[in-house]
């Protein structure tokens, strides 16, 4: 029985069992640290200013306090990742504390999380990409310039760990210029008169913060993927809390610091308008078109960097998930190259497969939207049964809650989710006026 563990329930397998990579392809903390800031770091962060801009300069106030939840859960999971270092990161968490069942349920939610995830970043990628092509929106062609969004990082990911560590390393070194860029030059050129009015969407403060938490919240998803591919990290136990804690770190920095350049530069009512903030922003600090061009590239660089990350977590997860016996054995088998082929293809198909039939039913924008909810809803379980997971813990370990680690770090996940639900109500009274009737259903005869 580990050190650790609770009489009665699932036991993890061994370290050795855990590790689904050889010593030798496995990455170091450098990879572990760029995995993390490559999830977080999608596409969706480079549009975040022209979503919130409907609410104002008030919303720097939302990512302030967002960005304190998403370290709460960095400290979180970089906790779980010291007390159970395996595979599989919230799966493991959820099927150790409270069996095969609860496991299975969050191996299934999140697995969903990260594949439809993939399909959203690569829809978002493409509205980049079109920046340059397909300026008049064919929808076939849009579709193949998403196929190709993901099946060149599953490409990767097949030829190997090294191969995929070094190509993730490059994309977030990149992204991250774009951000730090943008969070160090761009303050030279704010000019303070565009933080006024300060709130613009008609609401109270307290609402506009709130709807403008709602927006953030999405920002921060992936910071628990360094203890999701634990079994391809050296020395775990030691690396993944260190990757969690150091990639949200650098992360939320750069967010911060951006949108208060990006605020301060553009005027709210042209930041409402633009499809490519970053970019216009860029554009407005040194005339012409030429600069903000390359920015669009960083965010197409970008964009494939977190798709390469997130199709690496899609096969982690059912590889864990198989290992335990809770998935099919198939997702357990390693290629030549020592990677779960068969769990990147399937969630790459997936991907696909949710990418096409939403994109046939909406615009791509529409399309992204979806899939973003989607994500966003199956990832609220695993968060929430990894929080319950260490109060567990920590209960039988007869440890007070209040300790060395806020109590905030474990009721996060409930309290931020709770807030997104309650945010809806306001949404919903400015809508009413808008709002048609049900159709009537007739009796049925």
């Amino acid at each position: 029985m580990t050190e650790n563990a609770v009489p009665g329930q699932v036991q993890p397998t061994s370290p050795a069992a855990t590790t689904s990579a050889a010593p030798a392809s496995r990455f170091g903390l450098t990879t572990a640290i760029a995995l993390i800031m490559g999830s977080i770091i999608g596409v969706g962060v480079f549009n975040l200013p022209t979503s919130l801009a409907p609410y104002g300069p008030i919303t720097l106030v939302s990512m302030g306090l967002t960005t304190v939840g998403a370290l709460a859960l960095a400290v979180l999971f970089s906790a779980l990742a010291r007390r159970l270092p395996a595979d599989g990161g919230p799966y493991a968490y959820a099927r150790v504390a409270f069996g095969n069942g609860v496991g299975f349920i969050n191996a299934w939610s999140y697995w969903i999380t990260a594949w439809a995830g993939n399909a959203a970043i690569a829809v978002g990628w493409v509205l980049y990409v079109e920046h340059f092509v397909n300026k008049d929106g064919n929808k076939l062609f849009s579709i193949l310039l998403v196929l190709v969004g993901l099946w060149v990082p599953a490409a990767i990911n097949l030829s190997g760990v090294k191969n995929m560590g070094a190509i993730q390393v490059v994309t977030t070194i990149l992204k991250f210029a774009a951000l730090a860029f943008m969070s160090t030059v761009g303050l030279f050129f704010i000019n303070t008169a565009r933080y006024l009015p300060w709130n613009v969407s008609g609401q109270s403060p307290i609402l506009a913060v709130g709807s403008g938490m709602a927006i953030a919240l999405f920002s921060y998803l992936g910071v628990e993927t360094a203890s999701v591919a634990a079994g391809k990290v050296r020395d775990p136990d030691r690396n993944v809390p260190r990757a969690t804690i150091l990639g949200t770190l650098a992360t939320a920095l750069v967010y911060i610091l951006s949108l208060v350049a990006i605020f301060g530069i553009l005027p709210n009512q042209d930041l409402a308008s633009v499809s490519a903030p970053y970019s216009a922003a860029v554009d407005s600090m040194f005339g012409g078109t030429a600069w903000g061009n390359v920015m669009a590239i960083l965010v197409i660089i970008s964009g494939l960097g977190a798709l390469n990350g997130w199709t690496m977590i899609c096969a982690e997860m059912p590889l864990a998930a198989a290992r335990d016996g809770l998935f099919p054995e198939r997702f357990n088998r390693l290629s030549k190259a020592g990677v779960p082929a068969f769990g990147i293809v399937a969630s790459t198909v997936l991907a696909s497969v949710a990418m096409i039939v939403n994109f046939l039913g909406d615009s791509g924008p529409r399309a992204f939207t979806t899939l973003v909810l989607m994500t966003g809803i199956t990832a609220a379980i695993p968060y929430a049964f990894s929080a319950l997971a260490q109060i567990r813990w920590r209960w039988n370990d007869r440890r007070a809650l209040v300790s060395a680690e806020n109590p905030w770090t474990y009721w996060a996940p409930f309290i931020l989710a709770g807030v997104a639900l309650v945010l809806g109500i306001p949404v919903y009274n400015a809508q009413r006026r808008h709002m048609t009737r049900p159709q009537a259903v007739p009796a049925y005869r």
